[in-house]
């Protein structure tokens, strides 16, 4: 681990200090020190974010739910508001790692978290994402575990974070507090796909931080759940995984909310799933016509085909499950 300055800060101010200076923002740190004990990151000054009071959760004034960007996994997944408005966001968190990962972790680590592609983390290996312009080697290695969505010849790699499936499915938005003040971004804008310059994954500005996850009011009932396929049971991340959100009102579908992970190099919306099911009424043909839909677009690589057929069945079987049996 290469040598830095640690400082640990109280205020929202010192904090944003301290990040123009060039610090990077810790607070769980289960991703990031993992990186630096590996070698990918090195950075010359850590900032401790943790005391600052981003740890809230609360309800909106229009029914929406803002979740601070220093709750753990654990509290967040627990929340009773939580639980009651949005269950696919306590599933999404409870199936992403080991309860001392979620007590921890908190959701604006979790969101930022870097890419699990084995070829990232080898500092040996061929990587755009830890060097740019040094190539990809996952293209023509073994890509098993990379993306069909959104790749570019520079990257493949996917996005790991279960609970960002959840957020981009609910169309949330970040909120980031920063040196030129605050702004919100929405989520399918906060995280970028690789395209040329695949070392930026965020939507940041230098020295930003994020204070707080929102997620939009939603018509009642919206019925909500997240399944994940994966290789082994615990502790492992998706395959592909499924976050759907559904308004049923008269027997007919009024609004539906469709992602899918494991699959994209960020958290892949699915609006041609989602177009589908608006307007019509649930039936076990309607869930496999709309999950057929799941993966246009998609573009495999040598070891990954048998994702597409997997995540049109995880996407068919979740809004079964949620949405129910004709």
């Amino acid at each position: 681990m290469h040598p830095f300055t640690y400082t640990r800060v109280s205020s929202t101010r010192d904090a944003l200090a301290a990040g123009r200076r060039g610090g990077r923002y810790i607070a769980g740190g289960t991703t990031l020190v993992d990186l630096m004990r590996e070698g990918v990151e090195h950075p010359a000054t850590i900032v401790d974010i943790s005391g600052l009071p981003l740890d809230e959760v609360r309800a909106t004034e229009r029914g929406g739910l803002r979740i601070g960007a220093l709750v753990s996994m654990a509290q967040a997944a627990a929340h009773p508001k939580v639980r009651a408005l949005f269950p696919v966001i306590s599933q999404a968190l409870e199936l992403s790692a080991s309860a001392q990962l979620r007590n921890m972790a908190t959701i604006g680590g979790n969101i930022m978290q870097r890419t699990r592609c084995t070829y990232f983390r080898d500092v040996t290996a061929a990587c755009n994402k830890r060097d740019p312009g040094s190539g990809c080697a996952a293209r023509d290695g073994f890509n098993r575990t990379h993306a069909i969505l959104g790749a570019s010849t520079a990257c493949v790699a996917t996005h790991p974070s279960d609970v960002s499936v959840a957020f981009a499915a609910l169309q949330a938005q970040v909120h980031l507090l920063g040196p030129d003040g605050e702004r919100r971004l929405s989520f399918a804008d906060f995280l970028l796909r690789p395209g040329t310059t695949p070392q930026r994954e965020q939507a940041l500005h230098p020295g930003e931080l994020i204070t707080a996850v929102e997620i939009p009011a939603l018509p009642r009932p919206l019925a909500s759940g997240y399944l994940k396929v994966r290789d082994r049971q615990s502790y492992e991340f998706a395959l592909t995984s499924a976050a759907v959100a559904l308004h049923v009102r008269g027997g007919i579908i009024r609004e539906a909310k469709v992602a899918a992970g494991g699959v994209g190099t960020v958290p892949w919306k699915l609006p041609a799933v989602e177009d589908h099911l608006i307007g019509e009424r649930p039936s076990d043909a309607l869930w496999k016509a709309a999950a057929k839909k799941a993966a246009d677009g998609a573009r495999p690589l040598a070891h990954n085909r048998f994702k597409v057929e997997l995540l049109q069945r995880t996407v068919e079987r979740q809004l079964r499950t949620v949405g129910g049996h004709a």
